[in-house]
């Protein structure tokens, strides 16, 4: 009989090897990402779709399922600074002009928990959830610095995307760091006003910070 703990590991490689955008994966698919012969990502499919893991489409191909929703969504609602993200954010795209997000490290990946986007059609359109790598961008730039105090607000232009800029600022609660709150946009529309979108974003972020009951003055 297959270890238990083995069987968990993998049905977590099968899970793990959807990426950003793709709707569904075929079997073949599964067992060249994954390395698992394909009798056994079978086996586990089985058990994950009873589970609402994922969703076996009419192409015979599987997608992932709600229950994972569900799961990021209470992940999210059981973090302290997720409850006054909604309120910040908008408020952040709206005086910016550009997508708000809030980003957490996750290991050695960034996750942006929250965002509300641009007005403007023509914006960065990463969807809430999304793993970035660390360090690039600004926002990752915020979380993996050695005293997110010191840094201040960081701006980084073409760093992630040639096409895109990002400007972001740490936020702090009662235990440290909290995130990074930032924006981005087009590299050019951010450009032209950098010093303005610098002091909205910490001005953002210290608000978030006092709200979070964080010291206001890492943010001096």
């Amino acid at each position: 009989m297959e270890n238990g703990v083995a069987a968990v590991g993998r049905a977590l490689a099968i899970l793990g090897a959807f990426r950003e955008g793709e709707a569904a994966l075929s079997l073949a698919e599964l067992a060249a990402r994954t390395g698992l012969y394909k009798s056994t990502i079978l086996r586990l499919l089985g058990t994950l779709e009873q589970g609402r893991c994922v969703e076996r489409q009419a192409d015979a191909r599987w997608a992932l399922g709600p229950m994972l929703f569900h799961w990021g969504s209470l992940y999210a609602r059981a973090q302290p600074v997720e409850r006054l993200l909604p309120a910040a954010l908008q408020a952040l795209a709206t005086e910016s002009g550009e997508t708000a997000s809030f980003w957490v490290r996750h290991g050695e990946q960034r996750l942006c928990l929250a965002r509300v986007r641009a007005p403007s059609p023509i914006r960065d359109d990463l969807a809430e959830g999304v793993l970035l790598a660390l360090p690039a961008g600004a926002g990752g730039r915020v979380l993996v610095a050695p005293d997110p105090r010191a840094l201040g607000v960081v701006a980084t232009f073409g760093e992630r995307n040639p096409e895109t800029a990002a400007i972001a600022c740490a936020v702090f609660g009662t235990q440290g760091l909290a995130g990074a709150l930032g924006i981005s946009g087009p590299r050019e529309r951010v450009a032209s006003r950098e010093d303005a979108h610098r002091a909205t974003v910490a001005s953002a972020a210290a608000d978030l910070t006092r709200r979070l009951g964080g010291d206001l003055g890492v943010l001096a």
